[in-house]
C-alpha cells in the first residue's frame, strides 16, 4: 500500500477522517495502487462463473469504483454497460481508463453519479454486479439496498458478488479485522460525519435472508480457484441472486 504508486499513511488517515463520499474522491487517484482495489483473481473468476448464465443484454456494476468490474461486464453483456458510484473523484478515474468501447460490438459505456440506495433507474438491467462495496452499508440498510436493485433489474435479471468465508479465529486476520471495525466504530462515535467500512458486518446468512425478502431467488456457486477451507467449505462463494415475480416488501 505505501509504495511510490500508493497513497501515504497521511492521505489514508485524512480519507478516514472525511465522509465516505470526500475520502473516495481523495483517494480515487491512487486507489488502483491500494489492497482497496478487487484483484483481478475474483473478477476472472466471476466472470468465468458468469459465463453459464449468459447471454446478458445490459449491465450494472454498483458502486463501480474506478471500474474494475467493467472488465466483467464487458464480456457478459452485449448491449450496455454502467457503472454507478458516489464519489465524483472515483468515476472521473473511470472514464479516463476506460473511456467506451475498444472493439466492433462492445458494449456501450456510460458512467452515473448516484447513491446505491436510491438508484437512479427503471428496470432496464439484464446484470447487476458488485464488489467489495457492502462494508459501506450498514445492516439496517441491506433491505433498501436489495430492493433497490430488484427494482432495476428485468423479471429474471440477476444481482452477483463474490463473497469470501469468514477468517477463523486463529488467523491473524480475523483479529486484523476485527481490530480494524473497532477502530472504525470508536471513530464514528466521536466524529461526524461517519465513515462507515465495516469489514465483518456483511454475513451471508443475514444476506441471503434479506435478499429473499426483497424477491429474489438466491443461489451459492462455490468459485473454485481459491479452493476450500479446512471443514470443505468454499474459501469464496458466488451469490446469484435471481428477480423473481414476487411482491417486493414495502
Amino acid at each position: 500500500m505505501f509504495t511510490p504508486e500508493g497513497p501515504t499513511l497521511r492521505e489514508l488517515a485524512v480519507q478516514a477522517l472525511s465522509s465516505v463520499e470526500h475520502g473516495y474522491d481523495l483517494l480515487a487517484p491512487k486507489f488502483d495502487h491500494t489492497p482497496f482495489r478487487t484483484p483481478d483473481a475474483i473478477l476472472d473468476a466471476v466472470a468465468r462463473a458468469l459465463g453459464r448464465f449468459k447471454p446478458f443484454g445490459h449491465g450494472l456494476d454498483l458502486c463501480c469504483g474506478t471500474g474494475a468490474g467493467l472488465s466483467v461486464l464487458g464480456e457478459l453483456c452485449g448491449r450496455s454497460v454502467t457503472g454507478v458510484d458516489l464519489s465524483a473523484g472515483m468515476l472521473a478515474v473511470a472514464r479516463e481508463r476506460h473511456p467506451g468501447p475498444t472493439r466492433t460490438g462492445a458494449p456501450r459505456v456510460s458512467w452515473v453519479r448516484g447513491d446505491a440506495r436510491a438508484l437512479p433507474f427503471g428496470p432496464a438491467f439484464d446484470l447487476v454486479v458488485s464488489f467489495g462495496a457492502f462494508g459501506h452499508f450498514l445492516p439496517r440498510e441491506l433491505p433498501g439496498l436489495f430492493r433497490g436493485v430488484h427494482a432495476v433489474l428485468r423479471p429474471g435479471g440477476r444481482f452477483a458478488f463474490p463473497v469470501a468465508a469468514p477468517a477463523p479465529p486463529s488467523s491473524p486476520w480475523y483479529w486484523a479485522l476485527l481490530g480494524f471495525d473497532a477502530a472504525m466504530r470508536v471513530r464514528n462515535a466521536v466524529r461526524r460525519p461517519p465513515f462507515v467500512m465495516y469489514y465483518r458486518a456483511f454475513r451471508l446468512g443475514d444476506v441471503r435472508r434479506e435478499l429473499e425478502r426483497a424477491g429474489f431467488a438466491v443461489e451459492l456457486h462455490a468459485l473454485p480457484e481459491f479452493g476450500r477451507r479446512r471443514d470443505g467449505s468454499p474459501r469464496c462463494r458466488m451469490v446469484v441472486a435471481t428477480r423473481t415475480d414476487a411482491t417486493t416488501p414495502g
